[in-house]
């Protein structure tokens, strides 16, 4: 859910809901079972050590959680701020051509991300002010969704080498060469977008409303920001 504060708009992620929450409620349960086994003698029972087990796991649940960024997602009438652990990444209404829902039809079956495509304009203006870290990240963490599109082009389960492996090397075609993380970057977002026709990816954690909706509103915030924000704003 957005909320709108001074003419911005900002998203919470689905990934950084109830962090503090679940951290509070495991450690107050872990707390809880070690004072009943030190005032109760005996051995620790079976199900004591279940639920220890549980309040630990709820901690680390809680903990990475509280890692994630407040806000994943910032509007302005600037520019999309997309917020993640390791950086962000900064996308300029001029530079974005549409958003959609990616979708792959190979004739026999369809397939539908669960994520919001972002076709740009101009490549090199976004990864010039990309940082290596977060390109790394999000080679890792967006692959299975690279896969997927992927499993449903190759014939015979037979794939281009191009498309299993990024190059670091990359050369756009303003004929800026690239090389390291952002080479295979913009590896991943050539192949991606002869794919599926979209160059980046959203996936639909970072956000708590429906990707539909969320890029439908993107589309609208890029045909006229400073008039779609006053819109949410009232």
């Amino acid at each position: 859910m957005a909320n709108i504060n001074k003419q911005i708009l900002k998203y919470r992620a689905q990934g950084a809901k109830n962090g503090i929450e679940i951290l509070v409620v495991g450690s107050i349960g872990l707390i809880i079972i070690m004072l009943f086994n030190l005032l109760r003698p005996g051995e620790i029972s079976i199900i004591e050590i279940f639920l220890v087990s549980l309040c630990i796991a709820a901690i680390l649940i809680g903990f990475f959680k509280t890692q994630e960024p407040f806000y994943s997602i910032i509007l302005t009438e600037q520019q999309l701020i997309y917020q993640h652990k390791y950086g962000q990444w900064h996308l300029h209404p001029e530079n974005l051509h549409h958003c959609g829902i990616p979708k792959v039809d190979n004739g026999i079956d369809y397939l539908e991300l669960n994520a919001i495509g972002i076709k740009l304009n101009d490549i090199d203006s976004f990864l010039s002010a990309l940082a290596p870290r977060i390109a790394g990240k999000l080679l890792i963490e967006q692959r299975h969704f690279f896969m997927q599109v992927v499993q449903k082009n190759c014939k015979n389960g037979h794939c281009p080498s191009e498309w299993l492996v990024e190059d670091n090397k990359y050369r756009s075609k303003k004929g800026i060469d690239y090389n390291g993380l952002i080479a295979m970057f913009a590896n991943r977002a050539k192949h991606l977008q002869l794919l599926t026709g979209y160059d980046l990816l959203l996936p639909a954690s970072v956000i708590e409303s429906d990707i539909w909706e969320f890029s439908a509103n993107l589309n609208k915030w890029k045909r006229d920001p400073s008039q779609f924000i006053k819109s949410q704003c009232e």
